[in-house]
């Protein structure tokens, strides 16, 4: 699947072990910004270190990363969906552009990589939680074959209040 409307400088590769700064700049600006994650402090780099000990080159957990001028500016990831076998060929996958840079087609270069990895791979399932509202992701899953398929109701409190997440789904 390849991205359309991508700036022809954005540069999509695996990411590797020192993105991860760069990775918890993205992430920890999200954490104390926004209830788009449901983490409430910021990751450190031990945190990031064992996070990333997850990933490799094949297989499905994968991480890329987009650089632009030579810069991280975003990654997206496939995770382990829950903890029991019977999920192994579930994935949640999770993407996060630099927030000066969205709406520029990067979230989408990113997880048009993803998914063409995770292709190649023995996913059944692709799965992604989205916190309430969040026009601009829902519209970016929705794009790449995502289907909404229920919210759980305030499920997540944050900045003295509660969050709903959408879930959606779409085979692999």
């Amino acid at each position: 699947m390849r991205a359309e409307g991508v700036a022809s400088d954005v540069r999509v590769r695996l990411g590797r072990e020192g993105d991860l700064s760069a990775i918890d700049e993205i992430y920890n600006h999200y954490i104390l910004h926004t209830p788009i994650t449901f983490d409430v402090e910021p990751w450190t780099p031990l945190q990031r270190r064992e996070w990333f000990a997850a990933f490799g080159a094949r297989g499905r957990y994968r991480l890329f990363v987009a650089e632009l001028d030579g810069g991280v500016v975003g990654y997206a990831s496939s995770r382990r969906f829950r903890d029991k076998a019977a999920y192994e060929t579930s994935v949640e996958t999770s993407v996060y552009v630099a927030p000066a840079l969205g709406a520029r087609g990067i979230g989408s270069a990113l997880y048009a990589a993803l998914i063409d990895a995770l292709a190649m791979e023995d996913v059944h399932r692709l799965l992604a939680g989205i916190t309430l509202p969040n026009p601009a992701s829902l519209a970016l899953h929705a794009r790449f074959g995502f289907r909404p398929v229920g919210v759980f109701q305030d499920v997540g409190r944050k900045f003295g209040r509660f969050w709903s997440v959408q879930w959606l789904e779409r085979e692999a």
